[in-house]
């Protein structure tokens, strides 16, 4: 009890002198979101050495105000640490591979020790010293949060809308044996075990077939709970308004109303904790889209992802920052879009996939509930695996990449092709030769910084303004 109150007590002086911040590194699945927070502590603690031309953009490391990063005690002493040394060992081997996904909560605090350029603080203390929280967690949590504002007969409308092409073929297992089922019927368990396990292996393969847009989250994860009753519902799908009513009164020992209790607990009991215990609590949020995967994929793919990126904007609570909010409540004052592996594509098309990151945010107004925060866009590549080259063919000469391919571990030199710098009309889709191929990390010395895209512009984005 000591150390909670202690805890809670130094989160208040932290937010009194404005020295502490809480950052959220989020995304959808296999984004790169422990990639990017891999590389975001390499390139941070790595300013120590002599040389830092991997930072050129971070204003407070070009002038000199940075004195030294360490990793210091985690704030929250319940959570796993952050195994940002495993996941760099990962890069030192003589066979590099990338860091395995993220299962479960982690968190990692840095202690940016600094001189201020100006201000009051500047001289009433001769060194500052910003604390940074990072926290990572799966993709797939995040796309858990809208359900908290929909019952389960919303949800299951919800799931209806993108239920169609691929995704109504690989349910056509699952949905038959649910159209079967006697939903008034008293619950039998063990059918609704075998339902949900149907249900999940074809969330399963809806994800292996690049669809982002999976709920609920936490059923394509491993768990040791997976067997618990929490984890065994599902939607209903293709119901008339008529049957709606008709199984609402239905008795409460019904294969209905157990589904909408399920619902319910999954609701309070998972998802409820994740976002009043830690996403509620972030100051500056970073949002990572991989938008080169679901073009590979198709036109279903590209939808969800963009469904899923808009779904989130609902459950975030931006703001601009102010002494009230540090101390009570903290609002998101600075969110950061992402389109990450900008090194899988051409220099030449950077501009491009930017562009295609902001047109998924601001299609249809939902930029407008960002308030008067700063808001940016960036193609980046946390941890750099290809290289940029020039390459001459039939006497003319275009940008291209090289790098080890991941499907077959063969150096290849290829030009992708180009990234729509809007949202892709029905023409893409139809004759659509862009060819995005996957690549193995670089090997790296014990001492050597991780190799990037642009992370020094992150920095200056999400940082600079805290070190003046």
């Amino acid at each position: 009890m000591f150390n909670t109150i202690t805890h809670k007590v130094n989160d208040v002086v932290h937010r009194v002198t404005d020295d502490h911040l809480r950052l959220a590194v989020t995304g959808l699945s296999r984004s790169g979101k422990t990639t990017f927070i891999t590389s975001l502590v390499d390139q941070l603690l790595h300013i120590n050495s002599i040389n830092n031309a991997h930072l050129k953009l971070f204003a407070p490391v070009k002038n000199g105000q940075i004195l030294s990063v360490k990793r210091v005690e985690q704030g929250d002493l319940t959570l796993p640490r952050f195994d940002y040394d495993k996941n760099r060992r990962c890069f030192e081997t003589l066979s590099p591979s990338w860091s395995p996904s993220t299962t479960g909560m982690s968190e990692i605090r840095l202690a940016i020790h600094y001189q201020r350029q100006d201000g009051l603080f500047r001289y009433i203390k001769e060194k500052n010293t910003l604390y940074l929280d990072i926290f990572d967690y799966p993709g797939e949590w995040l796309l858990d949060l809208p359900m908290l504002s929909q019952d389960f007969k919303q949800w299951s409308l919800n799931q209806q809308q993108v239920h169609y092409g691929e995704r109504a073929e690989l349910a056509q297992r699952w949905l038959t044996e649910v159209q079967q089922l006697d939903l008034m019927a008293e619950t039998d368990e063990n059918q609704l075990a075998d339902l949900s396990e149907k249900y999940t292996a074809y969330l399963l393969e809806c994800k292996k077939q690049g669809m982002q847009y999976i709920q609920p989250g936490r059923f394509v994860l491993p768990s040791e709970s997976k067997g618990a009753p929490v984890f065994q519902f599902f939607p209903l799908l293709n119901l008339s308004e008529e049957r709606w009513a008709e199984l609402e009164k239905s008795s409460k020992k019904s294969t209905y109303h157990t589904l909408k209790k399920r619902y319910r607990y999954y609701q309070q009991k998972i998802i409820k904790p994740f976002y009043e215990d830690y996403f509620s609590q972030f100051d500056r949020q970073v949002i990572l889209a991989d938008c080169l995967t679901p073009l590979n994929h198709s036109q279903q793919a590209f939808i969800e992802m963009k469904i899923g990126l808009q779904q989130l904007f609902k459950h975030f609570h931006y703001g601009e920052r102010s002494l009230f909010y540090r101390l009570f409540s903290s609002k998101i004052d600075k969110l950061l879009f992402l389109a990450t592996k900008a090194d899988h594509i051409s220099s030449d098309q950077l501009s491009n996939l930017e562009s295609l990151m902001r047109q998924l945010v601001q299609e249809e107004g939902q930029y407008k509930q960002f308030g008067n925060i700063e808001t940016g866009y960036y193609a980046v590549s946390a941890i750099r695996a290809t290289e940029p080259i020039i390459v001459t063919q039939n006497n003319e000469t275009f940008k291209a990449i090289r790098g080890i391919r991941s499907s077959d571990k063969n150096l290849v030199t290829l030009y992708p092709g180009s990234v729509p710098n809007r949202l892709p009309s029905a023409d893409f889709w139809d004759h659509n030769h862009f060819e995005f191929e996957q690549f193995e990390p670089k090997h790296l010395e014990f001492d050597e910084v991780i190799p990037h895209l642009r992370m020094d512009s992150v920095l200056q984005f999400l940082l600079a303004d805290m070190l003046d």
